[in-house]
């Protein structure tokens, strides 16, 4: 691609990758002056541009180099004479197959050799079909009655979406656990556990009547060996579960829709000066473990809906004591909460089988890893006007790649919406994917890199793998150490963020013409059972940089260099507030915010032009020019300002960031604004307060909510029922039009966001005025300037910029 020619974003319709800069520097030296992350969104299931794959999977295995196990991809050098292929990551020449070696022509390529076939999926033949996937509700039956019918209806609604083969169960908690025998169809059956402990498989399958007791089998053994009669072959405890308790929609849908039907409030009392005790922990103990006693390796969700926080047993995150509060940002900062930890390390243990269940020790030894990927899923749909302990249950969410969904209510659309958005199929054209759920299970993702630069870390719904290589690099960008990562339960929108590292010391310029290649293979069950395997390849430039003299500025030499030329100001903005967001979880808000700032610095003052100590020559190219905004906007955003959040608030909003795709994060860090007028079309406005008018009307897209604000004169016609005449169709038309638009934004987006209906001066146009650019302010002086007023003391824009200039050209 020739210089000024990038076209940034359309590699992510091509190949589902966003990258910062698309030609790199050469040298490591050069790559940490351009300050900005050298990394890739990657989004694995996304649904490409049909001329850039195969139509359908390949159902084969996939050719792999025999010493690095890169997958055959268009970028090998192929020798037709000799049937043999050159691997571009390690050089490494490889005989093809015997069934290529006989077809294979330069006319007659197979897919993975086509030069536009840069992704490649691949259905493997050698792995054995695991079924349809399980899902295993988890109902808090503590909630208030009229709660509990409106989740009730909303689950017996999801059954009807589900496939008639997809396996399903119940499991409802309060004080105790109850695990209902769905097989028994008789009358409602269910065994009884107690709450206030934790739950290895084996009891569980002992507790159910699964897994005969020691002494039972003593006695059995003791029958056969005495050879009084015979004894039959003992059932597995897994089947046995699969026979009682996870049944096919089509074999119990009725039995379940009469337990949801007969739901009702835990009865057990409740002191006035207590909280109920809620047994949450103890409900995704027994959960878990039954999914590990009998389908290990099968693609399931457990899907927890509750209404409150975990106050009882393993888990509890709060006492049942009124007088003691839930834990606060303060009570955090200064390590007060001394449930805190240990639910975080109980919920942790749960995301790792290898260490679950009552295995992990209480010594200082790290605890191994598993080195699996997370084939059961935990999703959390908390509905409630209190926490629910959203903070400490994330890692569990995180490492499975699990759903969160956040509100008020089981009634509202938020939660009803985003449940029923759950079970989404691929439309009726995705060829052999037709009607099939777009959720993925067990995936897990490797990143192979040429021998210049290696894998720094991913951040994102991921665990680590601890895959130890030679492309793994010593500097760690959130989980490193690792070049493969879990993602567990992944769908066409799950992003993960990949940090790269340029290790070349760059002592000698490369050989010009020199390319760097990466390549992506995710591994994953598809929700038909089927194992497949998915490689997408990339390939770009390097650029030799001559190094700058003495005595001048970071700028010199940068003005039309093609690393400037290839930034993509859109994925080097997510990729640093991933990084940012990350850094909360270790550091102080300042230090992050401080670290954000100097960065922003540094990278104006090597990529911007301007005279030294001249802030008023200072200009940004159009590859910069809206990269400030975004970090203006970032620091006062929800993910890096707790004010006004709760704990578990702003755990969900960083949770929803670090999984969603480029476009998607950037509307959670710059909110879209759209202003409907009689004076023409809908248009784009600035997310500043002089976008507010008397005559007109905003629409404002912050990914979590979407907000339809009516100007102080639009709300008085309103008021006046103008609209409702003839003669003032053209305001009707005018009110009408933002409300459709609106539910266009929230038709496609998942979690479903809060739907807000305001007027100017009300007391929920604060969700519209917290997000603009404060430009007017109660102490600016007005002098018959447009706009409302934004009553804060954080600085606007022009003043941040006005700083950002003044230090940027400093030498």
């Amino acid at each position: 691609m020739q210089e000024g020619a990038w076209d940034v974003a359309a590699s992510e319709d091509m190949l589902g990758v966003r990258l910062s800069f698309h030609c790199w520097p050469s040298s490591r030296l050069e790559a940490t002056r351009c300050v900005a992350p050298f990394g890739a969104l990657y989004t694995p299931l996304r649904k490409l541009n049909p001329a850039c794959a195969p139509p359908t999977a390949l159902p084969y295995d996939p050719i792999r180099c025999t010493s690095c196990k890169a997958v055959l991809n268009p970028y090998c050098q192929v020798d037709f004479r000799s049937k043999l292929w050159a691997c571009p990551f390690c050089l490494t020449r490889n005989h093809f197959p015997s069934h290529y070696a006989e077809n294979i022509t330069e006319t007659s390529l197979p897919a993975e050799l086509i030069p536009q076939y840069a992704t490649c999926e691949y259905e493997l033949p050698s792995v054995p079909d695991m079924g349809p996937p399980c899902f295993l509700f988890v109902v808090d039956t503590c909630a208030h009655a009229e709660e509990l019918a409106e989740l009730a209806d909303s689950l017996q609604q999801a059954l009807h979406l589900l496939p008639q083969n997809c396996l399903v169960g119940l499991i409802t908690f309060g004080t105790n656990v109850q695990v209902h025998e769905l097989g028994f169809d008789s009358c409602t059956k269910a065994y009884v556990l107690r709450g206030n402990r934790e739950y290895t498989p084996c009891r569980v399958g002992e507790l159910l009547g699964c897994t005969p007791r020691p002494q039972q089998q003593q006695q059995h053994l003791g029958r056969q060996g005495q050879g009084l009669h015979q004894v039959p072959p003992a059932q597995s405890p897994g089947q046995d579960v699969l026979q009682r308790f996870l049944l096919p929609v089509s074999e119990c849908s009725f039995v379940l829709e009469s337990i949801l039907d007969d739901l009702r409030k835990d009865p057990w009392p409740v002191p006035n000066d207590k909280r109920t005790a809620r047994a949450t922990g103890c409900a995704l103990s027994v959960a878990t473990s039954l999914l590990q006693l009998t389908i290990p390796r099968r693609g399931a969700r457990i899907m927890l809906f509750t209404g409150g926080p975990c106050t009882s047993g393993p888990g509890a995150v709060v006492s049942r004591l009124k007088e003691e509060d839930i834990r606060s940002h303060a009570d955090l900062a200064k390590n007060t909460e001394p449930l805190h930890k240990p639910a975080c390390e109980f919920y942790a243990r749960l995301a790792d089988p290898a260490t679950a269940h009552g295995t992990a020790t209480k010594s200082k030894k790290k605890i191994p890893v598993s080195q699996n990927a997370a084939y059961h899923v935990v999703d959390v749909f908390a509905c409630s006007l209190d926490q629910v302990g959203l903070l400490e249950m994330r890692e569990l969410v995180e490492a499975t790649g699990g759903l969160t969904v956040l509100g008020d209510s089981f009634g509202q659309s938020v939660f009803k919406e985003s449940l029923r958005r759950v079970f989404a199929r691929y439309p009726e054209d995705a060829q052999n994917d037709a009607g099939q759920m777009s959720m993925a299970f067990g995936a897990s993702m490797e990143v192979l890199t040429s021998r210049e630069f290696k894998v720094s870390g991913a951040i994102g719904a991921v665990r680590s793998l601890n895959k130890q290589g030679s492309n793994v690099s010593e500097l760690e960008v959130g989980k490193g150490g690792t070049n493969a990562w879990s993602l567990g339960g992944i769908d066409p929108g799950t992003t993960v963020a990949i940090y790269f590292d340029i290790a070349n010391p760059g002592n000698t310029p490369l050989p010009e013409g020199k390319r760097r290649y990466i390549q992506f293979l995710t591994k994953y069950q598809h929700s038909n059972g089927r194992t497949r395997i998915r490689t997408t390849t990339l390939c770009g430039p390097w650029f030799n940089t001559k190094q700058a003299a003495e005595g001048q500025p970071a700028n010199a030499g940068m003005s039309h260099s093609p690393i400037k030329m290839s930034f993509d100001q859109e994925a080097a903005a997510v990729l640093t507030a991933r990084m940012a967001v990350f850094q909360t979880e270790t550091d102080e808000i300042s230090d992050v915010l401080r670290w954000v700032d100097r960065s922003l610095i540094r990278m104006c003052s090597k990529f911007a032009e301007y005279n030294p100590e001249d802030p008023n020559s200072f200009r940004l190219s159009p590859e910069f020019a809206l990269y400030p905004q975004f970090m203006f906007h970032l620091r006062r955003s929800q993910f890096l300002s707790l004010f006004n959040s709760s704990p578990d608030e702003a755990a969900y909003y960083r949770y929803i960031l670090i999984r969603e795709n480029t476009t998607n994060s950037l509307v959670m860090i710059q909110p879209t604004l759209l202003s409907y007028s009689f004076n023409g079309p809908p248009q784009a406005a600035l997310l500043d307060a002089e976008s507010v008018r008397p005559d007109t009307i905003l629409l404002l897209d912050t990914f979590f909510h979407v907000v339809v604000f009516h100007g102080e004169t639009i709300a008085a016609w309103r008021e006046e029922r103008y609209h409702e005449q003839e003669e003032h169709a053209s305001f009707r038309a005018l009110l009408e039009a933002p409300q459709s638009d609106a539910q266009l934004i929230m038709d496609s987006r998942f979690p479903v966001p809060r739907y807000i209906v305001c007027d100017q001066h009300k007391s929920e146009a604060r969700f519209l005025m917290a997000k603009l650019n404060p430009s007017v302010t109660h102490n600016s002086d007005l002098g018959g300037s447009g706009g409302a007023q934004v009553n804060t003391d954080d600085v606007s824009l022009r003043v941040f910029m006005e700083h950002l200039m003044k230090l940027s050209v400093q030498i």
